[in-house]
């Protein structure tokens, strides 16, 4: 087997409206599918069992076969707490972008609780040679969920 890329990224959450101003309306990220749906006997009840109602909400920032996604969903009944940083399990994941003092300061006017500042840190920290220079900053999506940005310098 060999892994061309990541297909898409499934983010559970108490609130879609609430996630989505958070997703889409903060961070940028554009709707490409709302699919509010029973699911008596989808994927998710084949998957746990369970009989849900579950709203998926798909958020893109690229385009084409390979570009990855988000899927935001909210299942009825909501159980669980986001892991917190270094814990078991997907505790964060991060996105590349070109502006990220001017998003971190938009998140921070909103009020999204602020994991870390804006730091410099070396490429090292991301597998690479030593001696590039990455800009990074984290905070937390509504439900707790860690995101990350980072920055080439």
């Amino acid at each position: 087997m060999k892994i061309r890329g990541t297909s898409h990224i499934a983010i559970g959450v108490s609130n879609m409206e609430r996630a989505l101003q958070f997703y889409r309306d903060l961070l940028g990220l554009r709707v490409t599918l709302n699919d509010p749906q029973e699911n008596p006997g989808g994927m998710l009840s084949r998957v746990t069992g369970a009989q849900r109602s579950r709203h998926g909400v798909y958020l893109r920032w690229g385009d084409g076969p390979d570009a990855t996604f988000i899927v935001l969903s909210e299942d009825h009944p909501t159980a669980g707490q986001p892991l917190k940083l270094n814990q078991v399990g997907i505790h964060h994941f991060a996105f590349w972008v070109d502006d990220l003092q001017e998003t971190f300061e938009k998140v921070k006017s909103a009020g999204v609780p602020i994991v870390l500042q804006p730091t410099t840190v070396d490429t090292v920290a991301y597998g690479e040679s030593p001696g590039g220079k990455v800009m990074t900053t984290l905070f937390k999506d509504p439900d707790g969920t860690v995101i990350q940005l980072d920055q080439r310098m």
